[in-house]
């Protein structure tokens, strides 16, 4: 089973994207971020495309923001639309959506960005994480949290940690907030199988940072142990970030079982960009 998760920044804008990346990459799970339709606006826009080539589909949608979908050619059952118990700003966002697709709890995530750290935005993304970390403690054991976590896990996951000093995501806070998830008994599966590789999933719109390879690693795959120890293949799809009207992030690929293009690389084309010297650059939001 080829599992995917990718944060599109709309789906009405990346909808000439979407549909070839699905056609070429065939997975059977895909986890859909930041899709920014209504449901009924959704199903109108992809619903026929979708059905034609065997998926089904679970949403939580929200006009103009936000927004989360699940696509499945593996099942999809017992689905269930956002995070119990987690608090909303001020009222409930979409940003969860959970389903069983050929066995496997999976949660397409749109963690909150933050803003600014100490921030109420910021308050909001912990306790957030919070009540997700208690509905994935229920269970069932084998599970996938698949999505945009807005968290860089460390700072090899960040191209100079020096240029986010100040910034959301790489607080402490945030860390400590995915690591109590990972404490659950979750892998990081793209991070276990390239431990020492630079892997980027996000980069700034702004000021070159795709060409320069100036990315954040925030768009992850979470897997429980009984998964995890089925990947076969764990990749970021850079391909897909390149090119006319790409989403800011790049699509994470995890093959469960069997690898259909081999185990080939962390990263698909890998950068051609060279690494920076650290403290050269600065963020395009603190210039």
């Amino acid at each position: 089973m080829r599992v995917a998760t990718w944060n599109v920044n709309s789906v009405k804008q990346r909808l000439p994207r979407l549909l070839p990346w699905l056609d070429q990459r065939q997975p059977d799970v895909v986890c859909l971020q930041e899709t920014k339709l209504t449901d009924a606006a959704f199903g109108e826009l992809l619903g026929a495309e979708l059905a034609e080539r065997g998926y089904e589909f679970a949403i939580a949608g929200q006009p103009g923001w936000n927004g989360v979908a699940i696509l499945s050619k593996a099942g999809l059952d017992d689905v269930t639309i956002g995070v119990a118990g987690a608090p909303g700003f001020p009222d409930p966002e979409a940003r969860a959506v959970a389903a069983t697709c050929g066995g496997v709890r999976v949660h397409s995530l749109y963690v909150p960005n933050g803003r600014e750290p100490d921030s109420d935005h910021y308050r909001y993304k912990l306790a957030w994480l919070g009540a997700l970390r208690e509905v994935v403690s229920a269970g069932p054991d084998a599970a996938m949290l698949c999505g945009d976590m807005n968290i860089a896990p460390t700072d090899a996951d960040v191209f100079d940690p020096a240029a986010y000093v100040g910034q959301t995501h790489v607080t402490p806070p945030e860390r400590a907030a995915l690591t109590s998830l990972v404490d659950l008994g979750l892998r990081d599966v793209v991070r276990d199988r390239w431990p020492d590789e630079r892997v980027f999933t996000y980069w700034d719109y702004r000021a070159g940072m795709f060409h320069q390879d100036l990315g954040m690693r925030i768009d992850l795959v979470l897997a429980s142990a009984p998964v995890a120890g089925r990947v076969r293949a764990a990749w970021v799809d850079r391909h897909a970030r390149k090119g006319t009207g790409p989403s800011d992030h790049a699509p994470v690929i995890v093959d469960l079982d069997e690898a259909p293009d081999g185990d080939i690389g962390p990263v698909v084309p890998p950068p051609s960009a060279g690494r920076t010297r650290k403290g050269s650059v600065k963020l395009p939001q603190s210039k």
